[in-house]
């Protein structure tokens, strides 16, 4: 069932942790953190009132409700949501302009006999959730995709780092981001952010360990 978006920006919602973090837990976002993250995505994904989103990960989750289908819903934008499946997705992503899917839906993906010959160019396609291989990306931007490489996690973002890449460049492994929507700093290794995007106040410490090089910050692994 859909959720009310509307109740949703008035009273705020929980979202369910992946469990990276540790134990999975309900992880509540208030309004003020909500418009904080919807600002975000929609000035790093580019989501114009024009824009129509295919939804096809948890509602439950971070990725699924926060990083384009809330933000889409506060400019109008058409919403398609719906369960995940590898065989019709490229049919029905063909008349939407965004979509988000996480490393196992990327792979699933590849492998279907439609991918080869698949015309995605001017689709903007986010990755994230779980550390993307470069791969990944190549397969979809060879595609003529715009591909956002996304870190994020249930307590900050889930639109935080990120890296932009187009048809002709050369992704990198493990990548985080050399855009930076957050304050961050790294401490013995290990990601710490600052941002109204985060339920909590100052400093949290992510628990990814990561490497900054080349102005970009890459995934090592979890602390």
């Amino acid at each position: 069932m859909e959720p009310n978006f509307n109740v949703i920006l008035k009273e705020g919602c929980v979202i369910s942790s992946s469990g990276t973090t540790g134990t999975p837990k309900q992880i509540y976002r208030d309004p003020d953190n909500l418009r904080a993250c919807n600002e975000v995505a929609i000035e790093a994904q580019k989501i114009t009132k024009d824009s129509s989103i295919y939804t096809c990960t948890r509602m439950t989750h971070a990725g699924g409700l926060l990083l384009q289908t809330l933000p889409a819903y506060t400019l109008g934008c058409d919403i398609t949501i719906e369960k995940f499946n590898a065989y019709t997705f490229l049919k029905r992503f063909k008349r939407h302009t965004h979509t988000f899917i996480a490393p196992a839906m990327c792979e699933a993906l590849i492998q279907t006999k439609g991918f080869k010959t698949a015309d995605l160019a001017g689709k903007f396609v986010a990755m994230g959730s779980d550390p993307i291989p470069n791969h990944h990306i190549q397969a979809f931007i060879d595609r003529g995709a715009i591909v956002l490489a996304n870190w994020g996690m249930s307590e900050i973002g889930p639109c935080v780092i990120n890296k932009l890449y187009k048809p002709g460049d050369t992704p990198e492994d493990n990548i985080l981001g050399d855009t930076f929507w957050c304050n961050y700093k790294v401490k013995e290794n290990e990601l710490y952010v600052e941002s109204p995007m985060c339920i909590h106040t100052g400093w949290f410490a992510t628990g990814d360990l990561v490497t900054y090089k080349k102005k970009s910050l890459y995934y090592d692994k979890r602390k």
